[in-house]
């Protein structure tokens, strides 16, 4: 009996974990092309297929480089060659009514399509450039910073 809820509680422990880790990624690149670094904190990624990201990632594409993002309330973003862009803020909590959405390019292009946060709450949608801030009234646009 002791040994299987010794098993039960480390099982509760493993799934609690992953849970957690899970919940921490907010998109996937869906797909990547060229080089392309996802820079967390203090490390330097290669973008790969499949690879979770996270708030306050930078993507940092490469010359010839392209690749799609798809966030957890189905917003598609795609990055250009010679593109930099942060990840500032995501939210998707229908249950609560919370939402958000901001990104900074820095430089490059990107384009952007709404997912439910820019239907459900499109003031919670913020693409921000070094000169300019663009406010989502549709959903669909090509963004550019040099």
């Amino acid at each position: 009996m002791k040994i299987s809820s010794g098993v039960f509680f480390i099982a509760a422990w493993v799934l609690s974990g992953s849970a957690l880790a899970q919940a921490d990624h907010i998109a996937i690149f869906k797909n990547v092309s060229g080089p392309m670094k996802v820079v967390r904190t203090d490390a330097n990624l290669d973008a790969v297929n499949g690879m979770e990201l996270r708030t306050s990632d930078k993507v940092v594409a490469g010359e010839g480089a392209s690749g799609g993002i798809v966030f957890k309330d189905g917003t598609l973003l795609t990055v250009g060659a010679s593109t930099e862009i942060s990840i500032r803020d995501y939210a998707f909590e229908p249950r609560d009514s919370k939402y958000a959405f901001s990104v900074y390019l820095a430089k490059g292009t990107a384009i952007y399509s709404s997912g439910k946060i820019g239907k459900l709450s499109p003031d919670s949608v913020h693409v921000d450039t070094p000169k300019a801030s663009v406010g989502v009234r549709g959903t669909r646009f090509i963004v550019t910073a040099e």
